[in-house]
């Protein structure tokens, strides 16, 4: 003969069901990764805007007027660096990556060109002016170079280019160039 079964043993039962089937959900739920948050741009401080006036396609010239070559300056990398399409008189090319270093709080310019040159500098925004120059090696014949890129009140951009043989004490120019924004 079989027992009656209970009311107060049928409640236990479906409590029991209903936790033994919530385990598994609760688990899957537990375990599931959660995505991560998505990151705020890195590249929004002003600091990072600084040499924006340098972007554009521009046609270069000489002081005399003498046409010196084309450049593009492109901001990458979701506006972090700016990328230097340099093409000169006589098939002379060259890039640079530029970047804000926000732990020396300094501007950074790698430069190569077709030549086989590198040159690597760093410095600020000085006076509304990009100033970055090259490291001192204190080694026996080094050269210091120093470039200042300036905004002018027509658009237009003058790079001037010198170098010191003397660790600083006097500057020989290498480049003066007029950047005219290509329309």
């Amino acid at each position: 003969m079989t027992k009656p079964f209970h009311p107060a043993a049928k409640r236990r039962s479906r409590s029991l069901l209903a936790t033994i089937l919530a385990v598994p959900a609760a688990l899957a739920s537990a375990q599931a990764p959660t995505p991560p948050a998505p990151r705020p741009p890195a590249c929004l401080s002003a600091e990072y805007r600084q040499f924006d006036f340098w972007v554009g396609t521009w046609d270069v010239f000489l002081p005399n007027g003498q046409k010196a070559g084309e450049n593009r300056i492109e901001p990458i990398s979701a506006g972090c660096a700016l990328l230097e399409n340099w093409s000169g008189r006589g098939g002379f090319t060259g890039k640079s990556l530029n970047i804000y270093d926000r732990d020396d709080k300094r501007w950074h310019q790698t430069w190569v060109d077709s030549s086989g040159g590198l040159l690597m500098i760093a410095g600020s925004l000085v006076d509304k002016r990009m100033v970055l120059i090259s490291e001192a090696s204190g080694a026996a014949g080094s050269v210091q170079q120093r470039i200042t890129w300036t905004p002018n009140d027509d658009g237009s951009v003058r790079q001037f280019w010198e170098s010191s043989a003397d660790a600083g004490k006097t500057w020989t120019v290498q480049f003066d160039g007029k950047y005219v924004r290509r329309p």
